[in-house]
């Protein structure tokens, strides 16, 4: 069936134009000349969104989301919830129910919208996944060509093998233009992302333009349809080091996962979406995201380098004062300037990466690591986890929110996040909790809580771990340093402690060392410990057989 026909039958688009599957370069041009939307919030809906800098299309194209969409719209998410899947979804409020009437209708009206406008719609055909055993096949269709050309960046194409490619195919409508009426349509505001598991179709109308939305929406459906698989899909980024050994990081955005997994001693699987089937590891994606806010260019040499590269996509980084975009060269771009968005970003080809592992592919892990920033400044820097912490700490999935990850968040706060990637688990924290057991059993991997956050106190008085410190924790774990050294156990959280780890002080590995006043982290200790235990109790993890660690 042609492209044409297959829309027009699964979604009655007739009246439209596609460009689709375009090049780089040319979604590059497209963009600059053709992506308008609002970029301010006293400012019109046609303002230019896209942008070259002094090196053009042999650079980096800056993009500017809505001011009202500067992360993901996570209370604006939803799935609809047909008959027979309310048990099977695990409905939360970062994925609410969609009425299923509500949803027809509201399809119904933004085909009506585009038809009306005769809008054309840039495609790109994709796949979620590098292994053609499970890729999942998936086309962008919106209106916005940076859309299209971040799906490129971000997703593996012209895979070879891939079975049944038109009857497994997942599609994105991405309409901005169009704007919800909640009492009429059902949603909450004038944005919804709305995921239709029955068929195949991932709806995003309205002003929701942020570029992660492009792959977490896709992402969220990937952890819905491999766990019944026998696949675990995790929130995670993923390395192999040169004796084969690889290693995955779980942690939510702002935790690490890209700074860490992009170490130029080993080769990258994947930042931010990876598979551990029986073939071993799997990058969902061809690509990478990553915050740049204050980004360090000598700390992370690997993600600097590619801010110049053609093809690259900058998200809401302001140019110089008192020079236009075409003006700036990206190397000279301020990244502490946070004037439009506390979460800038940045999404690159996997390519980029000068050391990377061939398909996307790798064995599989000897090392699980769990990251968290704890602004608490209570946690230890490292700590060394048994098989039953594991499942209590990957189910808990504590860190602290990084300010602009999410519309709202502006400074760090505390959270608890199942799998370190709850808004994107779609199957109840269980079932992914059970299948990293079995594969961590299976394959005797050895698991670390990596903490990135505060020493010394909480956020305001405390100082950030620093990269160079995190690294030599994380090599020494890599390395098997750790396996067998002495230990000593926190006498509140439970959690086991080195003595020892190379090139790292000694005293900074037990928390309580580094605060001047020892009963203000005990009393913060408890706080941390009291919250990890009321997390554990609403949300009924011992009802899947997990055992309290704290």
């Amino acid at each position: 069936m042609s492209l044409k026909a297959d829309l027009e039958t699964l979604f009655g688009l007739t009246t439209v134009h596609y460009k689709d599957n375009l090049s780089k370069e040319e979604l590059f041009a497209e963009a600059i000349a053709n992506d308008r939307g609002r970029v301010r919030s006293d400012g019109p809906s046609d303002e230019q969104k896209a942008y070259a800098t002094s090196l053009g299309d042999k650079g980096p194209l800056v993009y500017y989301t809505d001011p009202d969409c500067t992360g993901r719209r996570t209370k604006d998410t939803y799935a609809v919830q047909w008959p027979g899947l309310a048990d099977e979804v695990w409905f939360k409020p970062d994925l609410n129910t969609y009425d299923p009437d509500k949803y027809e209708g509201l399809l119904k009206r933004v085909v009506e919208h585009v038809n009306a406008k005769q809008s054309t719609l840039y495609v790109k055909d994709v796949f979620m996944g590098s292994d053609p055993d499970f890729a999942v096949p998936y086309r962008f269709v919106g209106e916005y060509a940076t859309h299209a050309m971040f799906a490129h960046n971000m997703f593996p194409k012209n895979l070879d093998g891939v079975k049944d490619v038109e009857a497994r195919r997942w599609t994105m409508l991405n309409v901005p233009s169009f704007f919800c009426e909640p009492e009429r349509d059902g949603s909450r505001s004038e944005a919804a992302v709305i995921i239709d598991i029955k068929n195949r179709i991932c709806l995003v109308a309205g002003r929701a333009d942020y570029c992660g939305v492009v792959k977490k929406t896709i992402f969220t459906v990937g952890n819905f349809l491999m766990p019944n698989e026998g696949r675990l899909s995790m929130h995670c980024s993923a390395n192999v080091g040169a004796k084969d050994d690889a290693a995955i990081l779980f942690g939510l955005s702002g935790t690490g996962k890209t700074t860490l997994s992009a170490d130029p001693e080993r080769r990258l699987i994947g930042d931010d979406e990876t598979i551990w089937s029986d073939n071993g590891l799997c990058n969902l994606e061809d690509g990478c995201y990553a915050k740049l806010i204050d980004l360090d260019k000598e700390a992370e040499p690997v993600i600097a380098a590619a801010l110049s590269k053609p093809g690259t996509i900058i998200e809401n980084v302001p140019p110089l004062p008192g020079r236009t975009m075409a003006e700036c060269h990206p190397d000279e771009l301020d990244l502490t300037d946070n004037s439009i968005a506390e979460n800038t970003r940045f999404s690159y080809p996997l390519e980029a990466n000068p050391n990377v592992m061939p398909n996307g592919q790798g064995p599989h892990p000897q090392t699980i690591v769990l990251l968290t920033a704890d602004a608490f400044g209570v946690l230890p820097p490292i700590s060394i986890l048994e098989p039953k912490d594991v499942m209590y700490h990957f189910v808990s999935g504590f860190t602290s929110r990084v300010a602009g990850t999410e519309v709202g968040v502006t400074e760090p706060q505390p959270t608890f996040s199942a799998c370190f990637g709850g808004p994107f688990m779609s199957h109840k924290p269980n079932v992914y909790a059970k299948l990293l057991a079995t594969k961590m059993q299976k394959h005797q991997a050895r698991c670390i809580l990596l903490n990135t956050g505060w020493t010394g106190g909480p956020y305001g008085i405390g100082k950030r771990i620093s990269i160079k410190l995190t690294r030599a924790l994380l090599n020494a774990a890599l390395n098997g340093q750790l396996d067998a050294v002495d230990c000593e156990v926190h006498p509140i959280l439970n959690l086991k402690m080195p003595k020892t780890c190379p090139d790292v002080p000694s005293e900074m590995l037990n928390p309580r060392n580094t605060w001047g006043d020892r009963d203000a982290y005990d009393q913060a200790a408890m706080k941390l410990r009291d919250m990890f235990r009321a997390n554990f109790e609403k949300k009924g993890f011992s009802e899947f057989g997990i055992e309290a660690r704290i």
